[in-house]
């Protein structure tokens, strides 16, 4: 199952975009991160996605905020059963939405509400090479097929990622999306490489967002352009958020920017022509609980007396979306 479906970047765009040693370390490092999918801690999705592999259909609509894949009439009962308890094996779902012959999911996350702010900025992905780093479960990825782009890579070191990822592609079998176990950080690997890149929901979990700024920029092509969306707080001031443990119960968040600094990063990095086109407080009504995300949302990581504050008293989220060049 693994040999025949696994998403891998074709050995053509290996021998294209790197040099021999990047080629090679790229090699190993996907050999380290394969033998993650099947550690005993991920059989349960890998054993989701095998028992619903003979499922495919040539029915699928990327182009509304709901990626449709399949109909109700193409499964038997049994195996509409059968699908419906390889859709639970992932929940909680965060990004989306999604529909599967016929079962909506509706994830945490309102991604859609994202993709709508971000298209009308962007320089058409037709015959263009993209990254989408941080994929989680492709929803985004799906949503640019329709503008014909050469390659989509999503860069995804969750193991859990992976396999939910694998379940939509082994249905719809895309031949230009691609999955790599990497993280942002390796994204430099690509020299030169990518059209666009999109960086969504990445920057604040990492404790040096220039110098991955950089890396990105290293992996743009000549007049590429790159997408962030970046969780800040508001202020006039180019200063970020540094939480002493957790912001709004999330672990691992580093750097908070305001929109200012948002955009000092980008010019410290070396990129041009930077627009901030979006900037709003997070609401609820984007990022809540849902049947098939039935975890603690937005609602509760803000204070209940005072909604511009978090749980830990913290300025709440803002959302900033910008996009830059390299020259």
């Amino acid at each position: 199952m693994f040999d025949e479906f696994i998403g891998y970047l074709a050995p053509d765009y290996c021998d294209r975009y790197s040099t021999q040693l990047e080629r090679e370390a790229i090699l190993t490092l996907r050999q380290e991160r394969q033998a993650k999918l099947f550690t005993p801690q991920n059989r349960q999705y890998q054993e989701a996605v095998q028992a619903v592999q003979e499922i495919q259909s040539n029915w699928f609509d990327f182009s509304n905020p709901v990626v449709k894949i399949g109909r109700k009439d193409e499964l038997t009962a049994e195996q509409q059963q059968r699908f419906l308890q390889t859709l639970k094996a992932f929940c909680p779902w965060k990004k989306g939405p999604f529909e599967f012959f016929g079962i909506t999911i509706d994830a945490e996350w309102r991604s859609d509400w994202k993709w709508a702010r971000i298209l009308p900025y962007i320089q058409s992905l037709e015959n263009r090479k993209v990254a989408d780093i941080g994929c989680h479960n492709g929803y985004f990825m799906f949503r640019m097929i329709e503008q014909k782009p050469d390659c989509v890579i999503g860069f995804e070191p969750v193991a859990k990622h992976f396999w939910n990822f694998q379940l939509i592609q082994n249905i719809v079998r895309q031949e230009n999306l691609f999955f790599e176990l990497l993280g942002v950080e390796h994204i430099n690997f690509y020299p030169n490489f990518f059209d666009t890149i999109f960086c969504l929901g990445i920057l604040y979990h990492h404790p040096d967002p220039i110098r991955l700024l950089g890396k990105m920029k290293q992996a743009l092509a000549p007049k590429g352009e790159i997408i962030i969306d970046c969780q800040g707080i508001p202020g006039e001031l180019p200063i970020s958020l540094t939480p002493r443990k957790r912001y709004a119960q999330a672990r691992g968040i580093w750097f908070l920017p305001t929109q200012s600094c948002l955009e000092n990063w980008l010019a410290r990095a070396g990129f041009t022509q930077i627009n901030c086109f979006f900037a709003a407080p997070l609401s609820v009504e984007e990022q809540r609980r849902t049947a098939w995300a039935d975890i603690d949302s937005l609602q509760e990581f803000l204070n209940s007396d005072n909604d511009s504050l978090t749980v830990e008293g913290y300025p709440a989220p803002w959302r900033y979306y910008v996009i830059a060049r390299k020259d």
